[in-house]
C-alpha cells in the first residue's frame, strides 16, 4: 500500500472489528473483507493523494469490476478513504443512486483514526 493507506486500512480494520465485524487485511484483491451475521462487506481504501479525483475514479473502478468477481448478490462494498475535503468531495461526485446500486458506502478515516459514514 502506497503513501498513508496502510493507515486508513488500519485504522478501518480497528473500528470493523470494534463494531463486530471479522475482519481480514489484504485477500483477493481487496484491501479489506468483513463479515458479521452473514453479510459480507468488501472494502477498497485511498490513502491520500495529489490526485484525488483520479484515484477515487480508480477505486469506483476497482470496485465496480471486482463486483463481477463475486457470487455474492447480498454483499456490500465499502470505499474507505481518508477524511479529507478533497477525497470526500471527490467520493461524492458519483451520484447517490449510483452507490446505492452499486451497493457501495464510502467510510472517511480522521488522521486520529475516528472513522465516519459519509
Amino acid at each position: 500500500m502506497r503513501g498513508d493507506e496502510a493507515m486508513v486500512v488500519g485504522a478501518f480494520h480497528s473500528w470493523l472489528e470494534s463494531e463486530g465485524w471479522a475482519a481480514e487485511a489484504v485477500r483477493d484483491h481487496w484491501d479489506l473483507i468483513a463479515s458479521r451475521n452473514g453479510e459480507t462487506l468488501y472494502c477498497e481504501a485511498k490513502g491520500s493523494t495529489s490526485e484525488p479525483g483520479l484515484d477515487i475514479h480508480t477505486a469506483y473502478g476497482q470496485i465496480i469490476c471486482r463486483q463481477a468477481e463475486q457470487d455474492d448478490h447480498a454483499a456490500r462494498y465499502g470505499l474507505v478513504i481518508r477524511d479529507e475535503p478533497k477525497l470526500v468531495r471527490a467520493a461524492l461526485r458519483a451520484p447517490a443512486r449510483l452507490r446505492v446500486a452499486l451497493r457501495t458506502t464510502i467510510y472517511a478515516v480522521s488522521e486520529e483514526g475516528a472513522v465516519r459514514l459519509v
